[in-house]
């Protein structure tokens, strides 16, 4: 059991570390040798492993993909008021780019799922975002909680509007902050909510009004 434990912490840190310097110099530029010093492993357990770079990044996207489902299925904080699946969204979105301030695996998910051919195989994480957007902004129609507005245009904006979030916040975290999602939202509901669901929408999102 002592043996199996430790294998797994071995894994695990080399995973951490191979996530740290793919975000950090990139795929492409990383050398095992590099990820193993940096987990403080010998290049031989690296191997026992993982066969490849490759490997590797498949391993990392993979425990992206599990942290983002952790995410993107928790439950928020009772609301106080209404908002439905409108306000799961602004929820959930506030809680991936806050996830993803001090997440270096799931930053490097991401990286990984823009980077080029041959950085691991695995699930790709702007796909699942896309996806959970769209079924979120889907049963927001259902639920009546939508303006005059075409659900594939809220999509688009809100996946771009993280996307391109989460892209800046590689170069500076301000713009990974609440502050900014919050303006964010705080322009786009009154524009897409319909008048009955806007008196129940938080655009900090649920947790920041529960804490």
């Amino acid at each position: 059991m002592a043996k199996q434990e430790r294998a797994v912490r071995t894994r695990n840190a080399l995973i951490e570390s191979a996530a740290e310097l793919f975000t950090r110099d990139g795929f492409e530029v990383v050398s095992l040798s590099t990820i193993s010093a940096r987990a403080g492993v010998s290049n031989g357990a690296l191997h026992f492993h993982f066969a490849s770079k490759a490997a590797l990044a498949t391993a990392v996207r993979e425990a992206a993909a599990q942290h983002f489902a952790r995410i993107t299925s928790a439950d928020p904080p009772p609301p106080p008021r209404g908002g439905g699946s409108l306000q799961t969204l602004v929820d959930t979105s506030h809680a991936l780019l806050r996830c993803l301030s001090r997440d270096v695996i799931l930053r490097a998910g991401f990286d990984l799922s823009d980077s080029a051919e041959g950085a691991g195989e695995g699930e790709d994480l702007f796909e699942l975002w896309s996806a959970w957007v769209e079924d979120a902004v889907a049963r927001s129609a259902r639920e009546g909680l939508l303006a005059d507005v075409a659900p594939r245009d809220l999509v688009t904006t809100v996946v771009g509007a993280t996307v391109g979030f989460a892209a800046l916040g590689g170069h500076d975290v301000h713009w990974l902050s609440r502050t900014t999602l919050t303006r964010f939202w705080s322009l786009l509901l009154p524009r897409v909510a319909s008048p009955h669901a806007q008196p129940g929408l938080v655009a900090a999102g649920r947790w920041a009004e529960a804490s």
